[in-house]
């Protein structure tokens, strides 16, 4: 064994332990806890020089249980994939004719050096056992026991993962051969999970995951802990952000759906009532005429009168007659063509829903027999339903809005002669004389 040698494991076994400060007890609640790791590091086996190989790289697996914050026991395995002759002539040993492979199975005892003021840095001393396999018969002695030495450094990220470093000076063989390993890797141990870390900035928080902070739902009124505040199928940040909708409303542009069904089933524009700007609310054909809302050609022909009747009555007053004509003069010209009529009514702090549907269908029905009796349309022509105030086009917030609500709407389905040809384009709305408000 060379000089060199010598020195450095004599140098390396004499480190005092006793420079070491005392470990916390609080520190045993990790090792109790995790007591496993593994490691893996790649080295390189320096051979003292009178060996039948030359110097290797190898693959070290350390298998480690710590008893404490002081003792480690480590299962070594090393593998040398490669080990090629070397020409150094021993009349003492057989040569090698060809490269050969080796192992190496050891057990360790690491003694920490670690303090309690910087974890991180843990430094250890080893001292260990084990039994070297060459691969191949040629060699002198195919196993040979070896003691091995040394220290390393671990350097914990965290309480889960680290790196470490090791030197290690070995004497193997009867001959007492003199080597040294140098190895590198990373340290994994398991059971030891990194805690996440949460960072809070004052209330800058999004309680709902729903794309929008809670000082920015404070602002437009919408729900910090409902990511769906107005239940219209999209979230208050798809509102906000994406689609410009309002998210206090669930059908934003007021056509009878709402503005997640728009988006998600129909693909109509959640912001304009007709989308195909074929004449009828988007809400109208889906629910009422089962056409189909991207298609103006299927468009009904639709008449919105605001008709004022008197309070609490459903006649049609004389004033309204002319305007009802050109309906009936519409139908006439296509006898096959149906018509429905709506009624519609606002919505004040007192009104009643079961009351407003009855009256506004009244007022529908009077229209009808108004087209039946006046119009000579055949009462199989035509229909008539009340809604109320179940299906606004504005808000109820002052008295221009009410009265958008106050109307009547009548919807002609051509016959199939008509939508083929003739004359009249029935796909357009038709322009009445005048409109009046209504109540």
């Amino acid at each position: 064994m060379n000089s060199m040698k010598i020195w450095v494991l004599t140098a390396l076994m004499a480190v005092p332990a006793v420079f070491a400060p005392a470990v916390s007890a609080a520190e045993y609640d990790l090792f109790a806890q995790a007591p496993w790791s593994v490691s893996y590091e790649i080295g390189f086996y320096n051979f003292e020089g009178d060996e039948e190989v030359e110097d290797a790289f190898f693959h070290a697996l350390r298998l480690g249980y710590d008893f404490n914050p002081r003792w480690t026991f480590e299962l070594d395995f090393n593998l040398l994939p490669k080990l090629e002759p070397t020409d150094f002539q021993d009349p003492r040993r057989s040569d090698i004719d060809d490269d050969t492979w080796a192992i190496r199975l050891g057990l360790d005892v690491l003694f920490h050096l670690r303090n309690i003021e910087n974890l991180r840095w843990d430094p250890y001393l080893s001292l260990g056992a084990g039994w070297f396999h060459y691969g191949t018969s040629d060699a002198q002695e195919q196993d040979e026991p070896i003691i091995i030495g040394g220290l390393g450094m671990f350097y914990h990220f965290n309480d889960e993962w680290a790196v470490r470093m090791d030197v290690r000076p070995v004497v193997q063989g009867t001959d007492t051969e003199g080597n040294i390993l140098f190895s590198a890797g990373v340290n994994w141990r398991w059971g030891a999970h990194v805690p996440r870390v949460y960072e809070l900035e004052g209330t800058d928080i999004d309680s709902d995951n729903d794309g929008l902070l809670d000082p920015r739902e404070a602002e437009i009124g919408t729900d910090p802990y409902n990511p769906d505040t107005d239940g219209d199928g999209l979230t208050d940040g798809q509102e906000v952000l994406s689609y410009s909708t309002d998210p206090l409303n669930p059908d934003s542009d007021w056509d009878g759906l709402k503005d997640g069904a728009e988006v998600l089933t129909y693909r109509t524009d959640p912001n304009d009532r007709d989308t195909d700007n074929g004449g009828v609310a988007d809400g109208h054909e889906v629910i009422e005429d089962h056409t189909n809302p991207l298609d103006p050609a299927d468009d009904l022909q639709l008449f919105t009168l605001n008709i004022e009747f008197d309070y609490n009555k459903a006649d049609v007053r004389p004033q309204y007659f002319e305007q009802l004509d050109v309906v009936a003069k519409v139908l006439q010209r296509d006898p096959g063509a149906t018509a429905k009529v709506e009624g519609h009514a606002d919505k004040r702090p007192t009104s009643k829903r079961d009351y407003n549907i009855r009256l506004s269908e009244r007022r529908a029905k009077a229209v009808m027999g108004y087209l039946i009796s006046a119009g000579g349309i055949e009462p199989s022509r035509l229909s008539s339903k009340g809604f109320g105030f179940d299906v606004p086009v504005a808000p109820n917030d002052t008295e221009e809005n009410m009265q958008k609500n106050r109307r009547t709407e009548i919807y002609i389905r051509p016959s199939k002669s008509a939508e083929t040809g003739g004359d009249m384009d029935m796909s357009q709305p038709q322009e009445m004389p005048e409109e009046m408000p209504v109540k």
